[in-house]
């Protein structure tokens, strides 16, 4: 056998499981808006997040108790990373040019204007300010965790991730709101559409990230992280600041300069 510095990954079943999930989840979603039965949906939701935590299990064991992720792996994962977030961008990316093709050049069914007639926007300097400064704000204590984690100063990054956990779920906690109190839902206009497709899915890179955090900081309390060895909480900090910069661009062009 030859050796290599590589981790060669064993046989798993939880790529199949998932891609099972993941098609339960597109179903019910369909299956629920046009015949309001969640069953579907509720079973690809739970299916997922339980081989979620299994995957994510054994990364974390191969990371920490078995020792695979050297300098040579921690470099690969660290592309894996980047080409992730930039499919993100990509992601996003789509959405925001058919705002923007609806915008810049509304049509007669729009009545030749944006926001479209009968569409009342939100007010920017409302909630999505306070939602942009609760943001901002995680942007600096996950950047201070990191940093008091370089330091080896654990109990400063602890209470920095737990603040940047809480600022998530507060974020998450007042769009719902925003979205109780909206005048318009997705089925009105394309202005609908735009709106709860693009903050929506930035609702669910929020939800993601704040899990994502959440584990780093079990993690952290556990000492799986150390000054030299962190790329799992290096990660989520690159993943935290994308969402960020996101969100500033929904604000500027979506909230502000759309409304």
């Amino acid at each position: 056998m030859i050796r290599q510095p590589y981790h060669i990954v064993e046989f798993s079943p939880w790529p199949f499981f998932t891609a099972m999930g993941l098609l339960g989840m597109t179903c019910g979603g369909a299956a629920w808006l046009h015949f309001h039965s969640p069953l579907c949906l509720f079973f690809g939701l739970s299916l997922t997040s339980l081989i979620s935590l299994l995957w994510w299990r054994d990364v974390i064991r191969e990371a920490t108790l078995q020792g695979y992720h050297n300098y040579y792996v921690s470099i690969n994962l660290r592309w894996g990373m980047i080409l992730f977030i930039l499919s993100e961008v990509l992601f996003f990316a789509g959405f925001f040019w058919g705002f923007f093709h609806s915008s810049l050049a509304p049509n007669i069914e729009l009545g030749c204007t944006w926001p479209p007639m009968g569409i009342t926007p939100i007010n920017p300097f409302s909630i999505p300010l306070l939602n942009t400064t609760i943001l901002l704000s995680s942007g600096v204590t996950v950047t201070w965790a990191h940093h008091s984690l370089l330091m080896n100063k654990k109990s400063n990054a602890i209470q920095a991730l737990i603040l940047t956990v809480m600022l998530g779920m507060y974020f998450t906690f007042i769009q719902i709101n925003e979205y109780m109190e909206t005048s318009f839902t997705i089925a009105d206009s394309a202005y609908g559409t735009t709106f709860f497709i693009c903050t929506g899915f930035h609702g669910l890179h929020v939800l993601v990230g704040t899990l994502f955090l959440l584990v780093c900081l079990l993690r952290l309390i556990y000492n799986h992280f150390s000054t030299f060895h962190h790329f799992g909480f290096e990660a989520a900090a690159w993943y935290w600041h994308f969402v960020d910069v996101v969100w500033i661009c929904l604000y500027l062009l979506i909230y502000w300069w759309g409304s």
